[in-house]
């Protein structure tokens, strides 16, 4: 009798950690896990992009990559959310979509980002997750930064190829989004993905 007392005492003992786990920590496995979720979509997403935009120069010249960017980009981020369901967009200080313009949140992480590169670090290993809530749904919201890159400069750089300055003038009239240099902060993606009810 006593055997089998300590017995359930014991498993009592062990399961109490789990059953009183607070928000917080549910939070932060929460975060960790669609932290690695959410860059991994970020991957595919830029992959893709990075192809077509390659292919456009190819094919019909700097300018041509405008369109892969207005067009094409909007529509892989809408496949990727069908199939993962990732909220994706790119947000800047600088934009060059006026639909891309950051949200209050989006806003703050942004110029923590720039203060951070003002001081020396690393855009590249720049990112946050948070769990918040958005029209009552419970998610984490990812932000990673984007750095320039050089093969970004021919669209945002100072010195526009031919033919960019036109393209991105008629596609994008309030365009803010370029004279960049190679290692700015040229913005970041922005993820939000729901909950589940158990995580």
């Amino acid at each position: 009798m006593k055997q089998l007392f300590l017995t359930a005492l014991a498993a009592i003992l062990l399961a109490a950690p789990a059953a009183a786990e607070g928000p917080e920590a549910l939070d932060a496995r929460a975060k960790e896990a669609k932290a690695k979720e959410a860059k991994a979509v970020i991957k595919r997403l830029a992959t893709g992009l990075q192809t077509e935009l390659k292919a456009a120069k190819t094919e019909r010249g700097p300018g041509g990559a405008v369109k892969v960017c207005q067009q094409l980009a909007p529509q892989i981020a809408a496949e990727l959310k069908e199939e993962t369901g990732w909220e994706i967009r790119r947000t800047a200080l600088k934009v060059r979509n006026p639909k891309n313009r950051p949200r209050p949140q989006e806003l703050q992480v942004l110029k923590a980002y720039a203060a951070r590169a003002a001081r020396g670090e690393a855009l590249a290993e720049m990112e946050t997750a948070q769990v918040e809530v958005r029209g009552g749904e419970r998610g984490v919201h990812f932000m990673k930064a984007i750095p320039v890159q050089e093969a970004c400069l021919g669209c945002h750089g100072s010195e526009l190829a031919p033919g960019v300055a036109e393209a991105l003038s008629a596609a994008y009239p309030e365009d803010q989004a370029v004279g960049f240099a190679e290692g700015d902060l040229r913005g970041a993606f922005s993820l939000f993905k729901p909950l589940a009810a158990t995580e």
